[in-house]
């Protein structure tokens, strides 16, 4: 994506110009960026720590749910949207990091009323300041993008919301730091001969060094050095602040159309049951998720009919004609996802809510139809990891729980800017049978 000159002006003054993924404009830092960050994420055992994580921390997420909606007379009624985010708060964090997050404890924390969660209080304190701390980023990053220098630097209420800003992001560039520098010193002081662990973090740091499984065979020689501490710390603040809030969303949302589409769920329900054999504990395997072809076909579906993300800026850097209509150099264009995917030149039937479509024989969408994670060069590199979660929690979820929604006439409640958030959904969880 091209920036006007603006836009990277606030960028640049924030520090996140160049670095990463997700804004950074210098094709020669974002292709070693990437090449590093999809060198992680596609590596089997990647796929299985990510298969390993989803398993370990829906447990966690169980035992709180039978403390609070198992329980005596307890009601059996929960907002899914609020604990689909502290999951993969918890999920992300841990994956790309290796470091634990407690979003899903305090969130306990606050709901019960006596009993709390058996985790070290100030550990959980950290997560909860540095999840506000992301969330604030994410709100406050527009500001440098569309209120111009001028109003950041000499109005008092553009250049208080701007400072805090900075301030918040400088506490987040450091806690990414100490992670990192901690990271460093583990892996150096473990023996060569010793497997170290399987996270992202981990990955990036030994990637183009003696312990690197694909040291040999990397015979690109401007590729070859390994990555600074800032390029590590950029793509991982991405990778959390881009892979969080999508799953998220997308599982509630799978969450909300399952229960207005009864025959699909049955479907699913028979798909999950002839893979577990009614086996409701048993820790999911990547074979599993290879069979669980409905599940994902559901995950597509949703993905088409209710994006999360509803628009892709993008920026023409030479003339071109669109719709019609010629537009100059420089203009910036929003590509509307939700108008792609629902146009009948596309799709059979858009409206329809049919993930059957995904598994039909020669089924291929057409060129550029499906962009839920973009498309072209900057498509999103983690839509693996999210369709590897987004099947786990489905398989988690349904073998062992009938999940309804409180209210099946209700409109969704949801809230857009730049993505489209499941704000509220409550539904009425019990045993399967």
């Amino acid at each position: 994506m091209k920036l006007s000159e603006d836009d990277s002006k606030g960028y640049y003054e924030l520090g996140v110009m160049g670095k990463g993924l997700l804004i950074n404009q210098e094709f020669k830092s974002w292709r070693y960026n990437r090449h590093f960050f999809t060198q992680a994420i596609f590596s089997p055992k990647f796929v299985h720590e990510a298969t390993y994580w989803t398993c370990k921390l829906f447990e966690e997420l169980e035992s709180y749910w039978n403390k609070l909606y198992f329980k005596g007379d307890n009601k059996n009624v929960l907002d899914f949207s609020l604990w689909s985010n502290q999951f993969t708060n918890d999920m992300i964090f841990t994956l790309l990091t290796g470091e634990r997050s407690y979003s899903m404890a305090s969130y306990f924390n606050e709901l019960s009323d006596n009993e709390k969660a058996e985790r070290p209080s100030a550990l959980i304190d950290e997560t909860v300041k540095f999840v506000q701390a992301i969330r604030k980023y994410l709100m406050g990053i527009l500001l440098f993008q569309i209120v111009s220098p001028f109003l950041r630097h000499y109005f008092p209420y553009f250049k208080n919301k701007s400072d805090d800003m900075i301030e918040n992001l400088k506490y987040l560039n450091q806690r990414f730091d100490s992670i990192i520098k901690k990271r460093r010193q583990e892996i150096e002081n473990t023996p060569l001969d010793k497997p170290l662990s399987n996270d992202m973090l981990t990955s990036v740091i030994i990637a183009n060094t003696p312990r690197d499984v694909n040291y040999d065979k990397n015979v690109n020689e401007k590729d070859m050095r390994p990555m600074t501490d800032i390029e590590i710390r950029g793509i991982i603040f991405d990778g959390i602040v881009a892979g969080t809030d999508t799953t998220a969303n997308t599982i509630s949302y799978i969450i909300y159309y399952l229960a207005h589409n009864p025959d699909v769920k049955k479907k699913m329900l028979d798909e999950i049951d002839r893979i577990f054999q009614g086996d409701k504990t048993r820790p999911i395997t990547e074979n599993d998720l290879n069979n669980l072809k409905y599940c994902e076909a559901i995950a597509k579906e949703v993905s088409r009919i209710f994006s999360v993300v509803n628009s892709l800026p993008r920026c023409l850097e030479r003339p071109e004609e669109i719709a019609g209509y010629q537009w100059p150099a420089n203009t910036h264009v929003r590509i509307n996802i939700d108008a792609i995917h629902h146009n009948s030149e596309y799709w059979e039937e858009p409206e329809n809510f049919n993930p059957d479509r995904w598994l039909d024989e020669g089924f291929e969408p057409k060129k550029n139809s499906f962009i839920a994670f973009g498309k072209g060069l900057r498509i999103c590199p983690g839509r693996k990891l999210a369709f590897i979660e987004l099947v786990c929690l489905m398989a988690l979820l349904y073998r062992k729980y009938e999940i309804d929604l409180v209210n099946k006439d209700a409109p969704l409640k949801t809230l857009s800017f730049s993505i489209t958030a499941c704000t509220e959904l409550l539904v009425e969880i019990r045993l399967r049978n």
